[in-house]
């Protein structure tokens, strides 16, 4: 992942006010995919093509990509965190690279599964930018099922958050 070479070994000026901010993003990504996980289950997280329900309801209902939305407020969390702000414009642009080509490809599957159902959907429902919908859908959710799939990306987070306070221990030494 580039970002994570950028951040670690370009000089950094990180602060209380960084790792507070970057924190602030962390966490709201993370409820954002949790809440995501939660409606879709964890089908969500393996790109299956194994998609047996529309999901437009919870977080689903307020944007159509939530984990998508989550990664990217996570990974400008972790930027923020790291100091290296001149690299957030940078993180902003692969992400939108990366995602938009994961997304077409996820939409044209989604329409060839759903047809007419996801079209509606697409038609309501932003692709990036949350937006409280305008009629609520009712879903089932599974909050211990999502809490369990994210284990390995908290352990990912505790890393991260190690690696960069040596670094900040370690450049301001």
């Amino acid at each position: 992942m580039p970002f994570l070479l950028v951040t670690l070994l370009a000089p950094s000026h990180a602060n209380g006010y960084n790792w507070l901010a970057g924190a602030v993003l962390i966490l709201i990504g993370e409820w954002v995919r949790l809440a995501g996980v939660a409606a879709a289950g964890t089908v969500t997280r393996r790109r299956s093509r194994d998609v047996q329900r529309l999901v437009n309801y919870g977080v689903f209902g307020w944007v159509r990509n939530p984990l998508y939305v989550g990664n990217f407020l996570i990974w400008m969390g972790f930027v923020v965190i790291s100091g290296v702000l001149w690299f957030l414009p940078v993180a902003m642009v692969i992400f939108a690279i990366e995602y938009t080509l994961i997304v077409a490809d996820e939409e044209c599957v989604l329409e060839s599964i759903f047809g007419a159902d996801y079209l509606a959907y697409k038609q309501t429902t932003p692709r990036w930018l949350p937006r409280p919908p305008r009629h609520r859908e009712k879903g089932e959710h599974n909050w211990i099922e999502a809490w369990r799939s994210e284990v390995s990306t908290f352990m990912q987070y505790g890393a991260l958050i190690i690696v960069f306070a040596v670094k900040q221990r370690i450049w301001w030494a």
